[in-house]
């Protein structure tokens, strides 16, 4: 019997590259990567542990590294895509997370966009503490359960459930995903929604190209507040474009959802491909200038940074 394969929404491939594709970039990469210049990484903050350890009443959303993050929504501590992983595959991280795993409150909801490895560290999340619900794409629900993890649930893109007064919703990406040679998309990959009565709605893209689902999110949810956005891995494009948005299809992207903040990630902490932190900063600051968008609108968080939300959604630091 065939294993059922997850695909995309559009005709984008849903697979890692053609071998004669990932050869030609293999060969360019060793050719331009002692000139790649890494030494301006993101800086890291003093997180505020006293108010992330005790807050229960108030949103707030703080950036860890790559695509993990600490969201504090209703009383329930909320991780996405959990790493805190020293290295990935043979590179070193560039900059160290923004809150040890020692020092994160208990967790309630893991929510997994994908089971890539700089997505999903099965170790970082065995020594997370708490609960632990984990909400994970359709198909990996078993392999987690495999895995030791009790109280996992799996959705399908456009599925939703609510625990504790927030509605996490399920939604499309364009991507792929494998964790071994044997297992390329037999789980399926997306973004989570994150809607509550008493604050923001949030939206984490998890890894995607670009595609017109971005359209379709922000049609379906109307009014998102917050657009956790990639802007990293993304060259060389000719390679990467189908499976990762470049700064400028993210500010596209953000336009698309109709969000009213911007907030960057999945840049700055793994050398994953050909681009650095400072390529992708400068590259969006540049459309973020052409398209006339607001400077206040991009959220540029830092490390263990901690983005806060008053009374009303506005937001301060």
């Amino acid at each position: 019997m065939r294993k059922h394969r997850f695909v995309n929404m559009d005709s984008a491939p849903a697979n890692s590259a053609a071998r004669r594709q990932l050869f030609r970039w293999s060969q360019d990469r060793l050719q331009n990567f002692l000139s790649r210049d890494y030494s301006e990484c993101v800086p890291n903050v003093v997180p505020d542990l006293r108010y992330l350890q005790t807050n229960r009443s108030e949103p707030s959303i703080t950036w860890i590294g790559h695509s993990t993050f600490l969201i504090q929504m209703c009383g329930l501590n909320i991780v996405t895509d959990p790493v805190w992983a020293r290295r990935m595959a043979l590179q070193k991280r560039l900059a160290p997370p923004g809150v040890e795993l020692s020092d994160m409150p208990p967790v309630d909801v893991v929510l997994v966009s994908h089971s890539h490895y700089d997505h999903l560290h099965l170790a970082s999340l065995r020594r997370l503490r708490g609960t632990k619900r984990l909400i994970v794409p359709a198909g990996l629900r078993h392999k987690m359960l495999d895995k030791g993890f009790p109280l996992v649930e799996e959705l399908n893109w456009w599925e939703e459930v609510s625990l504790h007064g927030v509605k996490f919703t399920f939604v499309p990406a364009q991507h792929w995903t494998r964790r071994t040679l044997w297992d390329t998309n037999d789980s399926h990959w997306g973004g989570w929604v994150m809607e509550s009565h008493a604050g923001p709605t949030v939206y984490f893209a998890g890894d995607s190209g670009y595609f017109r689902g971005f359209s379709e999110i922000g049609r379906r949810f109307g009014k998102i507040d917050v657009a956790l956005m990639p802007i990293g891995a993304y060259e060389p494009e000719w390679f990467m474009a189908p499976q990762h948005i470049s700064p400028e299809d993210a500010l596209r992207a953000y336009r698309d959802v109709r969000a009213d903040y911007f907030v960057p990630m999945h840049y700055g902490s793994f050398k994953l491909a050909d681009d650095t932190p400072r390529d992708a900063l400068e590259r969006l600051e540049a459309e973020r200038c052409r398209l006339n968008i607001a400077e206040d609108r991009i959220f540029m968080l830092h490390h263990g940074e901690t983005m806060r939300f008053a009374i009303g959604n506005s937001v301060f630091r």
